[in-house]
């Protein structure tokens, strides 16, 4: 894991609606777009090996984004690549600068967020066995299934991250799961999504107004 000093004061930015990553977790990514490419050209060139990844709001970004580091590629016969980057920390985007590369650029604040890079949370206060009866009703109403004795058996961080990343939210709401403080508080942003689309299904873009 980087070190604090190590972090940059810039860095390429990825948008990707529904892509999500949390501290301590890894995401896979299949990339073909040429401005994309190059950026992995690029990035493989630094010694930090960061992209930022962040959730398109609106005509813009969200305020606060995730570095992932690259840390496995393979390439495909179309010339496609497939990579995995683990999250080093969070940060606060101060600023989106104009360039020559294809790609976005942005300025990084990374303070406020040292916890990424230390140990995994946990949630005292998570109560797992209402917690799953929701989930399994909303993964029943959405056509979605698990294996529920990982899911049962799961680390309080690896569940609700697990959950964050791979339940289909919308990008408002992800941004949401990002910008929680907290593991604790992630939890509560997730039950609340999971509970409004019990009460309204496809409520959409009403649920976090």
């Amino acid at each position: 894991m980087l070190r604090h000093f190590d972090l940059p004061v810039t860095l390429p930015l990825f948008p990707l609606a529904g892509a999500l990553l949390l501290p301590r977790t890894r995401l896979p990514l299949h990339i073909y777009e040429p401005r994309y490419l190059q950026m992995l050209e690029d990035v493989m060139k630094t010694g930090n090996r960061l992209i930022g990844m962040m959730q398109p709001i609106g005509d813009g970004l969200g305020q606060i984004g995730c570095a992932g580091r690259l840390v496995g590629f393979s390439e495909t016969d179309e010339g496609r690549m497939m990579i995995s980057l683990r999250a080093v920390s969070r940060f606060r985007l101060t600023d989106v600068e104009d360039g020559f590369a294809p790609y976005l650029r942005g300025r990084a604040d990374w303070s406020g967020f040292d916890a990424d890079q230390g140990p995994a949370e946990t949630d005292p206060d998570l109560d797992r066995p209402i917690l799953l009866e929701r989930l399994k009703r909303y993964m029943d109403q959405h056509g979605l299934s698990t294996d529920w004795d990982a899911v049962a058996n799961a680390e309080d961080e690896t569940l609700i991250n697990s959950l964050a990343i791979l339940l289909p939210f919308e990008p408002e709401e992800k941004q949401a799961l990002l910008e929680a403080g907290t593991l604790a508080e992630r939890r509560a942003v997730l039950e609340t999504l999971i509970e409004f689309e019990l009460l309204n299904p496809g409520g959409g873009e009403e649920r976090l107004q």
